[in-house]
């Protein structure tokens, strides 16, 4: 029986698929990897989880002195057959607009709902990994996954193993509660700087679709994402820049100030 919170609007046969997971994050790593594939590939939507139930309003917008109706996150599903290939296994997308701020165990079992409804053999999710990596530096990609003989498989892609730490968010939980109820999963993590957190990182999106089109085995134009994280490479410059910059002011004295105490000093003497 199908969760009283989901709705579905297709029926469509999948053998066996895969499935895509992804909310915001740090760096939103996640989102970018998630609509990437969706404006690249030929998804049709699926259905809906019912927002209200996991969303809080906050406050509503006024147009023209008039008050709408509260606005709630999207969290929505999309499915892809590859046509080229008989039989293919297929991919749900899961797309969250948003976290909720509680019940993310329940809005998790309701992703996990509708892939166990189609036979989801495997969950893919995407988050950033942070670390002091330059900007001038290609994101590496780590891998963790739900169970032992998975990171045994992971090795083939060259995937970094940073052995214990913490994934939050949704990003994270859906895997374990995935593991909870025996499907598999695997998260990709892209480096990400510390210092720039709050800043899109298509770099790190475009590291972690160069490994999940191989493990999907799916033909991923990567040329507009790329030029994206060019654009981004060059912010991201320039936050080390100043970020720099920011830190000799801090920590360093201007000379004609450091004159001035020696100056006063000889003076004593």
């Amino acid at each position: 029986m199908m969760n009283e919170f989901i709705k579905l609007n297709a029926r469509p046969r999948l053998n066996s698929p895969h499935m895509l997971a992804a909310w915001p994050g740090v760096g939103n790593v996640a989102t970018i990897v998630a609509t990437y594939l969706k404006s690249k590939l030929e998804f049709k939507e699926l259905g809906e989880i019912v927002a209200p139930q996991f969303f809080d309003p906050i406050g509503i917008a006024v147009k023209n002195n008039v008050v709408e109706a509260p606005q709630f996150p999207q969290s929505k599903f999309y499915y892809w057959k590859d046509k080229t290939v008989p039989r293919s296994k297929g991919l749900i997308l899961f797309i969250g607009d948003d976290q909720p701020a509680a019940k993310a165990y329940a809005l998790a079992q309701c992703v996990l709902d509708v892939g166990m409804r189609f036979g989801v053999k495997r969950i893919y999710t995407c988050a950033a990994a942070l670390t002091h990596i330059h900007p001038t530096e290609l994101p590496r990609v780590w891998g963790v996954a739900t169970s032992p003989p998975l990171t045994v498989e992971l090795k083939k892609y060259n995937l970094l193993e940073r052995g214990n730490f913490q994934i939050a968010g949704l990003n994270g939980l859906l895997l374990g509660a995935a593991k909870e109820r025996n499907v598999e999963g695997v998260c990709l993590l892209g480096e990400v700087p510390t210092y720039a957190t709050r800043v899109p990182n298509p770099m790190a999106s475009l590291a972690i679709i160069g490994v999940l089109a191989k493990m999907l085995n799916v033909k991923i134009d990567t040329v507009e994402l790329a030029r994206q994280a060019d654009e981004a490479k060059e912010t991201m410059k320039q936050l080390t820049a100043r970020a720099m910059g920011e830190y000799i002011d801090l920590f360093t004295e201007p000379i004609w100030e450091q004159g001035g105490e020696e100056t006063e000093e000889d003076g004593e003497d």
